[in-house]
């Protein structure tokens, strides 16, 4: 055999015949490096406009227009008043200004997009045309700033002043005494308000009894709210253990709302019940979900947000929980997803609405992504910068888990600290939290037991004091505490029995505070826009009624300083240096 002939082995051949032996190519380690990083594990597609995958600016998203005829929007964003779908038809007739809509819509939205971040021109100036602003107007005006003009417009436009915060605090059991415990260390800890949810949808009525209490007993005047099916969440509410609720949905198209069997008015009449009994309410929307539903029409997901922002708007509810949400993972798997979550929080201010602005859902795998997400809102300040902090660890929210957690809350507290800024929680000490926790469950044990309900053993007790979470938590029986459950609302027990059991048997304090919770739905003050309570029992309203945004540049608006700033900077790390 030649040395030319190769018939024998594998080596590949100027005629094609033969074996190619494939390889490898090799791979940069830099690249290597960065496939192993936490973000690769993170969703993201490219823009497909035509089905909705686009954050903001989409080529089918309609111009601004509007045409009024004898007091009455006859034509909007391209469509005469025939062609309007019942979205648009309500927007139309409940959510805009018509006195000043033609006005608004004239205006030129660029001019009117540096008003937003012009300091010498007060937020009142801007409500008075942006409330008279069509869908697609506000979109167009929205879609000249960038990220920190958004930041920016946020600081000047959010309703109330004090920014504030709100915690998820759930058990991955059910278990009412860790909710209690809970609940009490969360508001200790600075939150105005706490949510919970089940994981058995029919343990609602012992985790919002739980909840209450515990609420109460960190700080009286921080509301509660259990979310849950509509019915039994204001049934709840009727009853006195939840005081306010979030999480009635809206959506941008048509066809997502007949999905729900609802429509914009079954959605205003329901919100009247709550309103009616005196329980605050805000809708929940977040981009992203008339596309989950393949319903988006093609238009960006910004456009969509904002017809659900202008339908609450038109509802009479006096504020709303967007910026993703449960569909957050949608927004910002997209580009300028993040920047569009910022961008229908500040519509929902500039529509003069009340805003939890998200941040309540986890979306990435990346630590610095998480953050990142956060600091618009928290830097700007919101009403509610998360709609959802997580006051648990993540592996008990039943929420999906929250972007922070209670293992972030020292880190959170030193944000705050580092930069000087008002995020709605502050420091505390361990003793303090455990004496707090021990009341709290203590007094939901003596509730059981004075109801007949299944007892909480001491050693239930002891674990609840100084549980990090639900895997700390001995087990109960679900099927006795369901039927503990269900008598409580088959047996008519209301907040005011649990005010009297609790003044009956030691714990004063938390039956005041409870009874003054049931006073506030009497006075009803707490549910307009922006309404929390402040002080520690003394339930004094503040809201965008009595402390209005007025920030118009440096030495205005809410200042992180005095008391505020002195409790912020004591975080328990730090040491005296005379000390070193």
């Amino acid at each position: 055999m030649s040395e030319d002939d190769t018939s024998a082995d594998n080596t590949p051949r100027t005629d094609g015949s033969g074996e190619v032996e494939e390889t490898t190519p090799r791979r940069s380690k830099r690249f290597e490096a960065l496939d192993e990083r936490a973000v690769t594990q993170d969703g993201f597609v490219n823009e497909w406009p035509e089905v909705g995958f686009v954050a903001m600016e989409s080529p089918n998203d309609p111009d601004p227009s509007v045409t009024v005829e004898d007091g009455q929007i006859v034509e909007m964003d391209g469509k005469t008043r025939e062609e309007f779908d019942f979205i648009d038809r309500f927007i139309a007739d409940y959510a805009i200004n018509v006195d000043k809509a033609e006005e608004a819509v004239a205006t030129d939205s660029l001019e009117f997009a540096r008003k937003l971040v012009d300091i010498n021109v007060p937020r009142s100036e801007v409500v008075e045309l942006s409330t008279a602003m069509t869908p697609a107007k506000l979109v167009e005006v929205i879609n000249h700033l960038d990220m920190a003009e958004i930041i920016m417009a946020m600081k000047k436009m959010r309703t109330r002043q004090t920014p504030g915060n709100q915690a998820h605090v759930t058990s991955l059991k059910d278990n009412a005494a860790q909710i209690a415990a809970d609940a009490a260390e969360a508001t200790l800890r600075g939150f105005y308000e706490v949510e919970t949810t089940v994981g058995v949808a029919r343990m609602a009525p012992l985790n919002a009894l739980a909840l209450q209490i515990g609420a109460q007993t960190g700080r009286g005047g921080t509301l509660p709210q259990c979310a849950v099916e509509e019915a039994t969440e204001l049934e709840l509410g009727m009853r006195g253990m939840t005081s306010y609720a979030e999480t009635v949905s809206v959506y941008g198209t048509e066809d997502v709302f007949k999905d729900g069997d609802d429509t914009p008015w079954s959605k205003a009449f329901l919100a009247s019940g709550y309103a009616s009994r005196g329980l605050k309410m805000r809708y929940t929307s977040g981009a992203g979900s008339e596309l989950n539903m393949g319903q988006a029409e093609g238009k960006s997901m910004l456009y969509l947000e904002t017809r659900c922002i202008l339908v609450t708007k038109g509802c009479g509810v006096q504020g709303l929980q967007n910026g993703g949400i449960s569909c957050i993972a949608i927004p910002t798997s997209v580009p300028a997803g993040v920047k569009e979550v910022a961008a229908e929080n500040l519509i929902t201010m500039m529509a003069d609405l009340e805003v939890a602005s998200g941040n309540d859902q986890t979306f990435t795998h990346s630590e610095k992504r998480r953050t990142a997400r956060m600091m618009p809102q928290f830097l700007a300040g919101t009403d509610f910068i998360f709609s959802g902090y997580s006051a648990v660890p993540n592996y008990d929210n039943m929420f999906a888990g929250s972007t922070f957690d209670s293992y972030d809350f020292d880190e959170y507290n030193i944000l705050q600290r580092d930069l000087q800024v008002e995020g709605g929680t502050k420091p505390v000490d361990e003793e303090t939290v455990l004496e707090y926790r021990e009341r709290a469950v203590k007094a939901l044990q003596t509730v059981f037991e004075e109801l007949g309900f299944p007892p909480i053993s001491d050693e239930e007790v002891e674990a609840a004091i100084y549980a990090d979470g639900s895997k700390d938590m001995p087990d109960r029986s679900v099927s006795e505490d369901i039927k503990a459950a269900e008598e409580l609302m088959e047996e008519g027990v209301t907040g005011a029995d649990v005010v009297k059991i609790l003044a009956a048997n030691g714990f004063e304090d938390i039956a005041e505070n409870m009874l003054g919770m049931l006073k506030g739905r009497v006075a009803g003050d707490y549910i307009q826009t922006s309404g929390i309570f402040v002080g520690d029992g003394e339930f004094d309203v503040v809201s965008a009624v009595n402390d209005p945004n007025e920030y118009q540049g440096p030495g205005t608006g809410h200042r992180l300083e005095g008391e505020a700033w002195e409790e912020k900077k004591s975080v328990r790390f730090a040491v005296d240096p005379e000390d070193i």
